[in-house]
């Protein structure tokens, strides 16, 4: 693969590769969870998609709804960083089924926000654990960043980074469901250098 190949054609001639690659974490990532929260959780397939960045607030429901973001970098042979969105509906009810005890108020505590964080970085690294056994490559998470604010706002960490590759974004919704329906985002930003590795070791 060229060096100098643009993100975007990356994206756009490896869409599928992209894609399966979002199904298999997507799965692992059930897996974690239920095996979190002990009791079983079905997914419906993931839609993955390829968006313009200024695309994202409205396909994950408006720019002003207050979300859960976790945010980590990525380090080691592929580096980069990602990020697991949450809605606050979806995140009360994870964190009400982890300590037995429903979260009623918008304001959680520190043991609740610790939760949350913890949900996240299990999910995340479902993810990168199933692209590192794709791949064969090293990927290892830095300890998760958490905020609760409004989308646009959570989206603005990602912004800065893609003001430095392009505007694409690869954008994963998954659909989990025990009792109730939980959409989580998860947003994959490797740098274009990290993009031909992945590729490269998937010996395309």
């Amino acid at each position: 693969m060229v060096g100098n190949m643009s993100l975007e054609r990356v994206q756009e001639e490896y869409f599928d590769v992209l894609k399966e690659l979002g199904n298999i974490g997507a799965g692992n990532a059930t897996t974690a969870l239920a095996q979190m929260l002990q009791c079983k959780v079905d997914m419906k397939v993931p839609q993955v998609r390829l968006l313009n960045f200024n695309e994202i607030g409205e396909v994950m429901g408006g720019e002003e709804q207050i979300v859960a973001g976790i945010y980590l970098a990525v380090e080691g042979e592929i580096t980069g960083s990602m990020m697991f969105v949450l809605e606050q509906h979806a995140a009360r009810s994870l964190v009400g089924k982890i300590m037995g005890v429903p979260v009623v108020t918008d304001e959680m505590s520190e043991i609740e926000l610790s939760a949350i964080k913890e949900i996240g970085n299990i999910i995340t690294g479902a993810y990168l654990n199933s692209l590192s056994s794709l791949t064969n490559l090293k990927m290892l998470p830095s300890v998760p960043d958490l905020n609760i604010d409004m989308l646009n706002a959570i989206l603005s960490v990602p912004a800065i980074e893609f003001g430095i590759i392009g505007d694409k974004i690869l954008l994963i919704q998954t659909q989990f469901t025990d009792d109730v329906e939980i959409n989580g985002y998860f947003i994959l930003l490797p740098d274009l250098e990290s993009y031909s590795k992945i590729l490269g070791a998937l010996g395309l």
